[in-house]
């Protein structure tokens, strides 16, 4: 079963808030040094954020880049429902965009949908559906941001971000705010080659007309199938490993025997062996350990070398670090 418990491996990082400058007063969002981030994502593991920043809104976030030393590395998380942060924590800024500010919802007309980046994926998908809009019910199935979704071009059943986006504002590292197209972002399956120094803040997705009682229907049908399948009330990242078309992830996984498997806190989920449950207090360290091995069994048992969906960020406690299917390289950032 979940636990409320998070990882602790006591990491704190030197405070930087107070060498940003005089400016930072001009601030009207959240600054907080040493940021526990194992509160924030879902896996309930990992360290802190050296400085964490949720601004107030658009205008804050433009005003909070545009001021801080460029020297200093940002790191953008979302709902962090497929994010694992690592046992050292993350250096520099780390910022989330706060549901007041970037959550909003508006019905554009000709069956188009704007959402802020914070927004859930839930809360657009029963918006559309409410304003008659179709085509956008495969959100129901996953649970992440707007954000996110925009990133790692996230989707289900059949459809992807991809094939709804049509435009969607940025926010760039120098306080800019650009717009940028379906076509800028450079879609594959599970990734996006867009510009990687901007922070996306909204987004307009195209749908058709609908009935919404059908609409409905479909996305509890989505639901049901989930609840059924997945095990969503744990503490989980989502699926873990992309799947190696034309197979499943979870099928080469229980293949390889792996189904159950655990390693210290961690374990392989019984009910769907794509999916790793912190059950027992697991650090980040026992998560992408586990993550690791299983990568290791399946490429010994099929010659599959499965890749992580789940963005892995931050650094290792040193002497606890994590070799690609552990026997290859040290990860030292995210991938």
């Amino acid at each position: 079963m979940a636990t409320d418990n998070v990882s602790d491996e006591s990491v704190t990082f030197p405070d930087i808030l107070p060498d940003l400058g005089a400016w930072t007063g001009d601030v009207r969002g959240r600054l907080v040094p040493n940021q526990s981030l194992a509160e924030i994502t879902r896996f309930r593991a990992g360290g802190p954020a050296q400085l964490f920043f949720a601004p107030a809104d658009e205008d804050d976030l433009a005003f909070f880049l545009k001021n801080l030393d460029p020297a200093i590395k940002v790191t953008v998380i979302g709902l962090a429902s497929n994010l694992l942060v690592r046992d050292g924590g993350i250096e520099g800024v780390v910022i989330r965009l706060s549901a007041k500010g970037f959550g909003q919802l508006e019905v554009l007309g000709d069956s188009k949908i704007a959402a802020g980046a914070s927004s859930t994926d839930f809360r657009l998908a029963n918006a559309a559906a409410e304003a008659g809009i179709d085509g956008l019910a495969f959100y129901r199935g996953i649970p992440g941001g707007v954000g996110g979704a925009l990133y790692m071009n996230a989707g289900c059943y059949k459809t992807e971000t991809r094939d709804r986006m049509v435009s969607l504002r940025a926010v760039t590292r120098q306080g800019e705010v650009i717009e940028l197209s379906n076509a800028d972002m450079g879609y594959e399956y599970r990734k996006s080659h867009g510009p990687r120094d901007v922070i996306f803040t909204r987004a307009v997705f195209q749908g058709e007309p609908g009935d919404p009682d059908a609409i409905k229907a479909r996305m509890e049908e989505i639901t049901s199938q989930r609840e059924q399948s997945q095990p969503i009330k744990a503490n989980t990242g989502g699926s873990t490993f992309k799947n190696p078309l034309p197979q499943s992830s979870w099928k080469v996984i229980d293949a390889a025997g792996m189904r159950g498997y655990r390693v210290g806190g961690a374990h392989v989920s019984e009910k769907h062996c794509n999916f790793l449950i912190n059950d027992q207090n697991a650090t980040a360290h026992d998560i992408e350990t586990l993550g690791e091995t299983v990568r290791q069994k399946v490429r010994a048992h099929s010659g599959i070398s499965l890749k992580w969906e789940i963005r892995r960020m931050g650094r290792f406690v040193p002497g606890r670090e994590v070799r690609e299917f552990l026997d290859g390289e040290v990860f030292t950032g995210a991938v």
